[in-house]
């Protein structure tokens, strides 16, 4: 009785490591076609979710698949953070195993989120301007020049999607100085594109964070391939 406790034992703690070594070969993996895909500077953390391993394995199959990439510059952009997770992505192990460089690793659907940070806003925005991120305030301040004229101005914006990108549109205006400006927002209103993100990521919502602007977005099908 005691030799078959003692060899459960050991088949379970080996089982438990071969769980880890295949985690890690596949995260690799998938690390690998990530960074060759979309030409990052380094690696990415890729993080399987899950326990044990080895039945996601075996099915060919795994559930969620985090991605950090960590800072970046896209399309000339510099984001502070880029994060994903791939769902349902399919990479059987014996073929990453026996032949990595010929099979098809794809995930049904990506989800992520980047942010632009506070730098990088201000360094978007007109000249003159500078950008101020309040909880879920975005507000504005500095001087436009207007005939000549330096006018401080202050506003409160309002953050929209667009095509490939965000837009800052001014609600709230207010001069310094006892200057009238006729639309005085047309001197504040910009914008920032962002696209070739990762993933080919099309752009769901955008919000205020500690640290800047966060943008999520989703996408289907996709492949992994380098």
């Amino acid at each position: 009785m005691r030799k078959l406790v003692a060899f459960l034992i050991l088949l379970l703690v080996l089982l438990a490591i071969l769980d880890r070594v295949a985690v890690a070969g596949v995260q690799r993996e998938i690390a690998t076609r990530v960074t060759a895909r979309y030409d990052l500077a380094t690696p990415p953390e890729v993080t399987i979710d899950g326990i044990p391993f080895l039945t996601q394995a075996v099915a060919g199959r795994y559930d969620e698949v985090e991605v950090a990439a960590g800072a970046m510059t896209v399309a000339g952009l510099r984001l502070s953070s880029v994060d994903f997770v791939l769902h349902g992505v399919t990479a059987p192990l014996e073929d990453l195993v026996l032949h990595a460089d010929q099979v098809d690793v794809r995930a049904e659907r990506v989800t992520g989120t980047v942010v632009v940070p506070v730098e990088t806003l201000n360094q978007k925005a007109p000249d003159g301007i500078k950008v101020q991120v309040d909880g879920d305030a975005f507000n504005v301040s500095g001087e436009i020049t207007v005939l000549g004229r330096k006018v401080p101005v202050k506003a409160k914006m309002k953050i929209e999607l667009i095509k490939d990108g965000v837009r800052f549109v001014p609600e709230q205006v207010t001069l310094g100085g006892g200057i009238t400006v006729p639309r005085p927002e047309r001197f504040i209103s910009y914008q920032i594109p962002i696209k070739n993100l990762p993933f080919d990521l099309k752009l769901t919502e955008v919000k205020t964070s500690p640290g800047g602007l966060q943008i999520s977005g989703e996408a289907s099908n996709v492949p992994l391939q380098g």
